[in-house]
């Protein structure tokens, strides 16, 4: 099978030790987040086009950013950037509640039907995900999937004591890097890198400008 090959391949020979998040790739059938067309390839391990500018994250950098983040059985995950929901379904199921914000309309009304279909509990809203959704905070983990030139202040504002921030951070078209952000308990955050990436921007009140 196509997603149990990724899974050992692209994933498990690369580092990723996590074996929750390895059961839960497994489990998540990705080429149903994908186009039609796309979905022989949706097992390789490259980002892939979903429409509106937007891409479905290579399934390692998915697994990376989820295994950062450490979502456990009882935690609250705010997912920013649906774009095709599929990593908001990894992370329901690693966590007890995801909310996932994602800025365009199309994307999110597509998502949440797909994720609705497959019997996934996320909750998709759409909004400037910058700011975060403050009905369902804190969150023990905020996992991002566009780049940001710093933390969201809001992000930080509802994230609970202990709770981490998977995010990558640099601008657009130039040098980026996927961070870990640990809330310690000065309230202080403390940064690991976690190597370099290339994603889309994070656009908004506490991102970059939308144009």
């Amino acid at each position: 099978m196509e997603r149990a090959r990724m899974v050992e391949e692209q994933l498990a020979h690369r580092g990723i030790e996590d074996q929750r998040v390895l059961d839960a790739m497994r489990r998540v059938p990705r080429h149903l987040f994908v186009e039609e067309s796309a979905a022989p390839y949706a097992y390789e391990d490259h980002p892939m086009p979903i429409g509106d500018g937007q891409t479905i994250s290579q399934p390692y950098i998915v697994a990376l950013m989820l295994q950062a983040a450490r979502i456990g059985p009882e935690d609250r995950v705010l997912d920013v950037g649906t774009g095709s929901g599929y990593a908001a379904a990894v992370a329901a199921q690693l966590g007890h509640r995801v909310v996932s914000v994602e800025r365009h309309p199309d994307l999110a009304v597509g998502a949440a039907a797909t994720l609705e279909a497959l019997g996934y509990r996320v909750e998709v809203v759409t909004g400037d995900g910058t700011l975060g959704w403050p009905a369902a905070a804190p969150y023990d983990a905020i996992v991002a999937a566009a780049t940001g030139p710093s933390v969201p202040r809001a992000w930080v504002e509802q994230l609970a004591p202990g709770g981490r921030i998977v995010m990558p951070v640099g601008r657009p078209g130039r040098a980026q890097h996927l961070a870990l952000f640990e809330h310690d308990p000065d309230g202080s955050l403390r940064e690991t890198n976690l190597g370099s990436v290339a994603f889309v921007p994070l656009l908004g009140a506490q991102g970059w400008p939308v144009p």
